[in-house]
């Protein structure tokens, strides 16, 4: 029985990991409790996101398919993520953030 590439691949990859980070940094709560058309996109763009891994770790073929697909990801996650924080900073509501220590 032949490994598929993710099989192969095991989750060593340093796209995954990066991916995986990007991961715990979704929003999952609107920017000062608005529930705006822009969080709406963002999570719907989110979604596709996680969609279009799916598909496209479903397709790989090899070890570069796996981490192209991985490091897309990433890349969504991270741009969708700016674009809606500075979209909602543009109508005046800021990403809070909270420092201990």
């Amino acid at each position: 029985m032949m490994a598929t590439a993710g099989q192969a691949a095991g989750s060593d990859l340093y796209e995954e990991r990066l991916a995986r980070a990007e991961e715990r940094m979704i929003l999952t709560a609107p920017i000062a409790g608005i529930e705006n058309s822009l969080w709406y996109d963002y999570r719907i763009d989110i979604t596709e996101a996680q969609k279009e891994l799916r598909a496209d770790l479903g397709r790989a073929s090899d070890l570069e398919d796996l981490r192209d697909a991985w490091e897309e990801y990433a890349r969504e996650l991270r741009q969708e993520r700016k674009e809606y924080i500075e979209e909602m900073a543009e109508r005046g509501y800021r990403s809070g953030t909270v420092t201990v220590g």
